[in-house]
């Protein structure tokens, strides 16, 4: 069998080929890519690998319903927080 490609290498090549026209970045769960990842991987976890590389700064994760967002560095949309959320709802930012 043929080397495996690195977990970054995964991941990316992932974001890039999996993301719907129009998104920049592909669910975890809905895309199939913790599927996929179990099966290249066998027995390796991909929220630790994505936290990983997140924490080194290679992919961008955000959080949300039934999973997380992956993005390649510099392609996630910038996230308010809660407060600056409902300021922004107010129109007093």
């Amino acid at each position: 069998m043929a080397e495996k490609i690195s977990h970054e290498e995964f991941v990316k090549t992932a974001v890039e080929k999996l993301r719907t026209e129009g998104y920049k970045g592909i669910h975890s769960v809905y895309s199939g890519f913790n599927e996929a990842f179990k099966e290249y991987y066998p027995g390796e976890d991909p929220v630790a690998t994505t936290t990983k590389l997140s924490k080194e700064g290679k992919i961008t994760l955000l959080p949300v319903k039934g999973g997380v967002m992956i993005y390649l560095p510099g392609e996630a949309p910038a996230k308010l927080s809660r407060g600056g959320e409902a300021l922004k709802k107010m129109g007093l930012k």
